[in-house]
């Protein structure tokens, strides 16, 4: 590869350009999420997320490379998996995701990291697909159900991803009570959260 993946100063939006020219190079950098060095790793989730990002058609035909790392024992792993394919719904003219729905959601039983990025990503997804935006809106709501130790913080998340869509959202008198009762949450970051986005939406 032209680029040294183990140095920590790389490039992330320069080198994702490249391997966008380069599938040899975007080939090392899918390898490179399962690397045992952590700065590879890194480096290549970094990366391939900006491309995901930025360019989710170029990576779709790799969904099932991803959705496979979802059943990762490593939770490094499964939580760029989560990421990744959340960003990669814009591009899903398969309806890739629907057919992981449940399984992608239920990791919200997983480690808090996990849990968070799929929350704070489900605005994306709602903005993709917007025929999902009720049953995820009904799952935001309904963090307390989860076995997440750390309900607080993954409920300020669920607040930044409501603000993602909040003007098309079909039950915003739920949200709005959800978000109210966020203002007394144990989790001083998810109180700020909470009272940001009254100010921005409560009318």
């Amino acid at each position: 590869m032209e680029v040294d993946l183990n140095r920590k100063d790389v490039d992330v939006k320069s080198v994702a350009e490249k391997a966008l020219k380069d599938e040899k190079m975007l080939l090392e950098l899918l390898e490179g999420i399962l690397s045992k060095e952590d700065v590879i790793r890194y480096n290549s989730h970094k990366v391939l997320y900006q491309i995901s990002e930025k360019s989710p058609e170029t990576l779709y035909h790799e969904w099932n490379y991803f959705e496979s790392l979802l059943k990762s024992k490593n939770a490094y792993q499964r939580s760029i998996a989560v990421q990744v394919l959340a960003n990669l719904t814009r591009a899903d003219i398969e309806n890739k995701f629907e057919e992981i729905f449940e399984e992608y959601y239920n990791m919200l039983n997983d480690s808090v990291i996990i849990a968070r990025n799929i929350v704070v990503h489900s605005g994306r997804i709602v903005k993709a697909k917007p025929e999902l935006q009720g049953k995820i809106t009904d799952i935001l709501l309904n963090i307390n159900g989860t076995n997440q130790k750390h309900k607080g913080l993954v409920k300020g998340d669920a607040i930044e991803a409501f603000d993602q869509y909040f003007e098309e959202a079909k039950n915003k008198e739920m949200i709005l009570k959800f978000v109210r009762e966020q203002v007394n949450c144990e989790s001083p970051r998810t109180r700020k959260i909470a009272k940001q986005f009254l100010l921005k939406w409560e009318k």
